[in-house]
């Protein structure tokens, strides 16, 4: 099994090593990719060095299965080749989410949507991730009819660049390396680009991918994508209308029986999740989790992951293993 970590150097990649480390994926063979301006580096899987490879050495290479966290030029110019080559692409770019040739992954949810033929997959967006996550059992009993998400997104979520931005403006350094204006201490209603009808390309992916993971394009949502000088996880406060009556026990049962999702949620004690405790964890926690009394069939859910971990590396290596799983990849001996 040989298996490739493009973007190894940058934040999700070295994320994505740790947690196939972590999870004892079936390694036989590992390759670091990333730019030319990374040649000459190196990174430690399983206490070992591995040289960073350029991409067409690592094509030359011929991995079973390459997760790629190197942006969407580079995903959107060498996942063809690769894929061509036979091997199973899992894209954490944005490159190829809303292809309607292409799956887009969340294991726990529609991992049907994987199938052999479909050789590049795209791993959705982390603030997608984590709100699909807590609304799917939610959606399969009762039927979402509408969603409102405001995201309250960590720096992280900008890559190296956004993290140390934050922590020069902590240490008193004005460097806008990721952001048009200081984040520390400060809240931007500003993640992603700004497109033509007013809306930033981060709360626009909430709405697509949502759409299309869930497999319902008749769910209405909009959304609202903050940056918050965190660097644990993202928060969400979502508020969902249902198509059908619920009642809070089942709700709570439902979240409660969701594989990957903890409910952290008792207000008498102040207990809630939160960034702070999020971060480093696999699990996806929902809590001030309490009906909306201003519509029929309303929910409000607080929603917070560590945007590094289940919104990127550990949902991709959790792909490669559904795709072993499956056996769409057969090795012997497992």
């Amino acid at each position: 099994m040989k298996i490739a970590v493009v973007g190894a150097t940058g934040l999700v990649g070295r994320k994505i090593s740790e947690v196939l480390e972590e999870n004892n994926f079936p390694v036989t063979t590992f390759i670091a990719a990333a730019s030319e301006k990374s040649k000459g580096k190196s990174v430690v899987f399983k206490d070992k060095e591995y040289p960073v490879m350029t991409m067409p050495e690592v094509l030359s290479a011929n991995p079973d299965i390459a997760i790629f966290s190197a942006g969407s030029e580079i995903s959107k110019r060498w996942a063809p080749l690769f894929a061509a080559k036979g091997c199973y692409v899992v894209d954490n770019s944005s490159a190829w989410r809303m292809d309607v040739n292409v799956p887009l992954v969340v294991p726990e949810i529609n991992p049907r949507a994987l199938s052999p033929e479909k050789k590049i997959i795209a791993n959705p967006n982390c603030s997608t991730i984590q709100m699909v996550m807590a609304l799917f059992p939610l959606h399969k009993k009762f039927i979402i009819k509408r969603i409102v998400v405001s995201t309250y997104q960590s720096v992280t979520g900008s890559g190296a660049k956004g993290l140390m931005q934050l922590k020069a403006e902590q240490n008193g350094e004005k460097r806008f390396l990721a952001y048009p204006y200081p984040v520390h201490e400060n809240v931007l209603p500003h993640a992603g680009d700004f497109t033509d009808e007013g809306y930033t390309t981060e709360e626009m992916k909430l709405v697509n991918e949502t759409k299309k993971i869930l497999d319902d394009y008749n769910i209405a949502i909009t959304a609202t994508a903050a940056r918050v000088p965190v660097t644990g996880g993202h928060s969400e406060s979502v508020n969902v209308e249902f198509e059908k009556e619920f009642s809070m026990h089942e709700i709570l049962s439902l979240l409660k029986d969701m594989p990957g999702v903890k409910v952290v949620d008792n207000p008498a004690a102040n207990s809630y999740p939160m960034p702070v405790d999020a971060e480093g964890k696999n699990e996806v926690f929902v809590g001030r989790i309490r009906r909306d009394k201003s519509v029929k069939n309303g929910l409000n859910l607080w929603v917070v992951a560590d945007n590094l971990r289940k919104g990127a590396a550990l949902n991709a290596v959790q792909i490669a293993e559904l795709l072993i799983k499956k056996e769409i990849i057969k090795i012997e001996n497992i």
